[in-house]
């Protein structure tokens, strides 16, 4: 017998003249925060919306040319299309504000970002997690502010993977291809010619096409291989994000920083500062070096030059995060590109080479090929600079150059529709108002009951979208329709009203999903409580590769599977922005356990509490600064020299105590009313507190004032007059590193061990320079207060010594100081490198002490 072969026919409709901006708006990712945008698409067929999953170019290629044509005569849907449109117009026209073009003038200023993944909207399925999220809240919140901005990545035909989970709880990781006229991009022409790059390669060149993505205010350029020029190899090379081995990986990261240079070459676009986001995108350097070199530069006067006008930041604190590459796997890819370029391999592996192994670590490279360098929270930034200290081996990691800015996220994006049209009617100009935390005070005049009613529609929403997704997964499952039912009932049972727990981020090993399971009878005593029932949610995904991450997704869907637990422990598959919207809107705490300190930052809790939300987390990443007593919950890391596991044990106790004598007593504490007053109190104080400091217009104008500002000015002061400056720099830096070897530095005499208070005190020191001048190095000391409390000040009080004559073949430097403190004080004396052209005075990574 024969199977007839199937072949596809695709019939699709033409836009009517009345509604032809619908394509405009399906082609600018400004639909990824406007609600406004997305609902017409739903209200011409929402079945079909959800089918496509909010993917407006799919949904015009689908939709029925009736129910098009039926929109473009109903007056109510018109009126709603031109305002929108009337909205979006709007926002394009709108210019930047004061702040902005004090710091950035669009007219001489431009910020390139390079980022190896974007996380838009799950109609774009470029990215896998939390820095692809925050690279498009980066860019998004950069178009809301007007900053003159341009984004680099990568188009992955495939992107990140699909998940389900089968019946024994295994993690199926599948991939499903994506065409480009379903997405919301265009291709990028010069000359009426498709524009295409192209990057030596061991034997061969790989070419690129360029496409544009439109993100408001500015544009996304993706690089995709998967054309003809290229063999079958080398068009796979953007087929996945962050699969193959560590030859697609260097690929890949070749294609991103040195192909992603080039495109903006052959634009023409030339950016003041770059921003490389995360070490994925740091060959950059070298494509800019290279350009340097060519009109004439050295290498260390090009990478000066480069270097200047770089900032790079890091995301993660744990060691596997980082990507590092044999040095014959580096030698072999990147020796084509050396070869015509001018820059020496050893230099070049120099530049990327940690603690002098022979690996190649891609975080190196982008901290000694940039001045600017950031963690991505207050903790995080002093992990990583003690984890980074070698590349400023004598400087204390605590005044290193790797300073912070706390990540935020896109308020537009992921607070619910429902708050935003709350928020119109309290505070009409709130979206102008995000960094003003005085402003956010109005949430406490909204009345209680109107505040808790919101709440109680959004985890509506979010417990019928739950069992949608239970009853598909389980019907592929085969799992019966009781046990769905089950699942479900707590959830669903109005009078119930349980308290619903969210836990849903990505399962590596370190984010401890199953710590709150180290005391299962207890749990399952406060999950269980017929009058005060509680359901933990759970979705997130494992990379394929990590077993230990998987492992960890079956324990929680056995618990789930379990007779006594059913209903009460709940395991979503396919974690996406979709469902992260969902979740983060509709649950009443939003659970956190990472292991101490190894969350970055971790940003979904900021996207809870700007719902509303309660935080229950460990006091790590953005909670450690946004914790304020009164705003959530926290459990207190236990000292990370203590034993694993009973730091595992003490805290997973506090999680549990937490829940039992504070959380659930709170919720159920009801009056007549039928709601928690007090969790009202609390959930308005976490939705005022954190939504205006932790929102990505504050985090982009930190960037702003802290580094793209200061790199720009930086990087001009080095390229003026053909990048003299750069290369007296560079010059410089090469004699002192010469002679640092023979420096030394040593007390000329006693220091007086007291005197009154309204006297001053010599310090003489003996310095052999080594051939140096004077002015090549600072000589300061350094005075603190034995008692802490007399000091308010952010560091030491530091006195600069100066040179005063020679003594036996060594140069004198000396100081009068009075006592800046009353009793007693310690003072250290030190020395280091010193130029005027350096942009942070401890670069050079070189200090002694006396």
């Amino acid at each position: 017998m024969h199977t007839a072969t199937e072949f596809r026919l695709e019939a699709r409709p033409r836009l009517p003249e009345a509604l032809e901006r619908l394509d405009t708006l399906a082609n600018d990712l400004f639909y990824s925060w406007d609600h406004g945008v997305r609902s017409l698409f739903a209200r011409i067929d929402l079945r079909l919306w959800q089918k496509v999953e909010h993917n407006p170019k799919l949904f015009l290629r689908r939709v029925a040319q009736a129910r098009l044509d039926q929109a473009s005569e109903d007056r109510a849907f018109l009126a709603e299309y031109r305002r929108v449109l009337s909205a979006y117009d709007a926002y394009l026209e709108s210019q930047p504000g004061t702040e902005v073009l004090e710091a950035l003038n669009p007219e001489d200023s431009l910020v390139a970002y390079f980022c190896a993944e974007f996380g838009f909207h799950e109609s774009f399925p470029i990215y896998s997690g939390g820095l692809g999220i925050l690279a498009g809240d980066h860019c998004k919140a950069a178009s809301d502010l007007g900053l003159p901005f341009v984004a680099v990545g990568l188009l992955y035909q495939q992107g990140y993977f699909i998940q389900t989970i089968d019946a024994q709880g295994h993690q199926i990781a599948r991939y499903q291809c994506h065409s480009s006229d379903e997405l919301p991009i265009t291709p990028v022409e010069v000359d009426d010619k498709a524009l295409t790059i192209s990057v030596p390669f061991p034997g061969r060149e790989v070419h690129a096409r360029v496409w544009l993505a439109r993100v408001g205010h500015i544009s996304l350029y993706l690089l995709d291989t998967n054309t003809a020029e290229n063999t079958d190899e080398d068009r796979e090379l953007t087929l996945q994000l962050y699969g193959g081995d560590s030859a697609t990986r260097i690929s890949q990261e070749m294609l991103l920083g040195i192909g992603g240079t080039r495109v903006l070459a052959a634009l023409g676009v030339q950016p003041t500062v770059w921003h490389i986001n995360e070490g994925h995108a740091a060959f950059q350097i070298l494509e800019r070096c290279r350009m340097a070199m060519a009109e004439g530069l050295s290498f260390g006067a090009a990478l000066e030059s480069v270097a200047g006008c770089t900032l790079f930041t890091t995301h993660t604190p744990v060691p596997a995060g980082h990507d590092i590459f044999p040095r014959d796997l580096v030698e072999h890819f990147l020796s084509p590109f050396l070869d015509h370029s001018g820059l020496e391999f050893d230099a070049v592996f120099g530049l990327g080479s940690k603690n002098g192994d022979q690996s190649f670590n891609m975080t190196s490279l982008g901290l000694r090929g940039s001045r600017f360098h950031n963690g991505v929270s207050r903790i995080h930034g002093g992990v990583a600079a003690r984890m980074e200290g070698d590349i400023w081996p004598q400087i204390p990691a605590a005044e290193n150059p790797l300073g912070y800015i706390t990540n935020g996220v896109h308020v537009p994006t992921f607070l619910a529709p429902e708050w935003a049209s709350l928020f119109d009617i309290q505070a009409p100009t709130w979206k102008s108002e995000l960094r003003n935390p005085t402003f956010w005070q109005f949430i406490d005049k909204i009345p209680d009951y109107h505040y808790w009613s919101v709440h109680k529609a959004l985890k509506q929403q979010m417990a019928e979208f739950i069992v949608r997704r239970l009853k598909r997964q389980h019907k592929r499952n085969g799992t019966g329709h009781s046990v769905t039912e089950r699942m479900a009932r707590k959830l669903v049972s109005p009078e119930n009203d349980a308290l619903v727990v969210g836990f849903a981020r990505r399962f590596a090993t370190y984010k401890r999903a199953t710590l709150i399971f180290s005391d299962l009878p207890r749990l399952e005593r406060l999950l269980t409580n017929p009058e005060q029932p509680v359901v933990l949610v759970f979705a997130g995904k494992a990379h394929p590769q990590d077993k230990p991450g998987q492992q960890l997704i079956k324990v929680i869907h056995d618990l789930s599977m379990q007779t006594n637990l059913m209903g009460h422990i709940i395991l979503l598959e396919d974690y996406d922005q979709a469902m992260a919207r969902r979740l983060l809107s509709g649950v009443d705490v939003w659970l956190n356990t990472p292991e101490y300190p190894k969350e970055a930052s971790g940003t979904s809790g900021e996207k809870a509490a700007v719902n509303g939300a309660l935080n229950l987390s460990v006091l790590d990443g953005w909670w450690g600064e946004g914790y304020d007593e009164t705003n959530g919950w926290a459990i207190t890391p236990r000292d990370i020299e203590l034993d694993v596991e009973f730091r595992n044990r003490e805290e997973a106790r506090d999680l549990l105590d937490l829940l039992e004598q504070e959380v659930i007593p709170l919720y159920y504490n009801r009056a007549s009313q039928g709601y928690s007053q007090g969790w009202v109190t609390r959930s308005k104080a976490s939705m005022k507190t954190i939504t205006p400091r932790f929102n990505a217009q504050r985090m982009v104008m930190d960037y702003v004032r802290n580094y793209y500002q200061p790199a720009t000015r930086q990087g001009a002061r080095l390229r003026d007059n053909n990048a003299a400056l750069a290369q007296e720099l560079a010059e410089w830096k090469a004699r002192v590193h010469e002679a640092w070897n023979g420096v030394s530095i040593h007390m000329d005499g006693c220091v007086s061990d007291r005197c009154h208070w309204d006297e001053s005190v010599e310090l003489k020191v003996s310095v052999a320079l080594n051939g140096l001048a004077p002015d090549d190095v600072r000589v300061e000391c350094l005075v603190e207060p034995e008692c802490t409390g007399t000091h308010t000040g952010p560091g030491p009080d530091a006195f600069v010594l100066e040179a005063s004559g020679e003594k036996d073949g060594k140069t004198l430097f000396k100081t009068r100081i009075q006592p800046p403190y009353p009793g007693l004080q310690t003072l250290r004396l030190r020395i280091y490198p010193h130029h005027k052209a350096l942009t942070h005075p401890l670069e050079m990574g070189a200090m002694l002490w006396a």
